[in-house]
């Protein structure tokens, strides 16, 4: 199967087009209007601080789409943002939303809480996994 925004956006059961496309102003605001996720019964299961895959037993509809980074018809840019030797899965890595695989990224909230996170589906050879990362406001580069 050759995955493309269409089946990403069936995989994650939203339109794509509907989401709004937010910049990197627009996404600070979002950030800096998540409150502490604290005890909340709904995400309070997921540490993600770097991207995680989803994981199995975490219920995806307590979460909704309020954006997307992805930009319609811009070509495709894999590469990706470490400039002081992170990786992927650190911690501190940058949220560089014109790098991937934030350029390939959905903004969710928290139905429950209103915590903000990043999400986007890594599609390999022979593997699709869901990943998802909090929203840190210091990190957006």
């Amino acid at each position: 199967m050759i995955y493309t925004n269409a089946n990403i956006a069936h995989a994650y059961q939203i339109d794509t087009e509907m989401l709004k496309e937010l910049n990197r102003s627009e996404l600070l605001d979002i950030a800096n209007s998540a409150p502490s996720k604290a005890n909340c019964p709904k995400c309070e299961s997921l540490a993600c601080v770097g991207w995680e895959t989803v994981p199995g037993s975490f219920d995806l509809n307590c979460l909704k789409p309020i954006g997307t980074l992805r930009i319609e018809g811009a070509p495709e840019f894999w590469e990706e943002d470490h400039p002081d030797g992170t990786n992927l899965w650190s911690e501190n890595a940058p949220i560089s939303i014109q790098f991937h695989p934030y350029n390939r990224s959905d903004v969710y909230e928290c139905k429950e809480c209103g915590s903000k996170y990043l999400r986007y589906i890594e599609c390999g050879g022979y593997y699709v996994d869901e990943r998802i990362r909090a929203l840190d406001p210091k990190l957006i580069t």
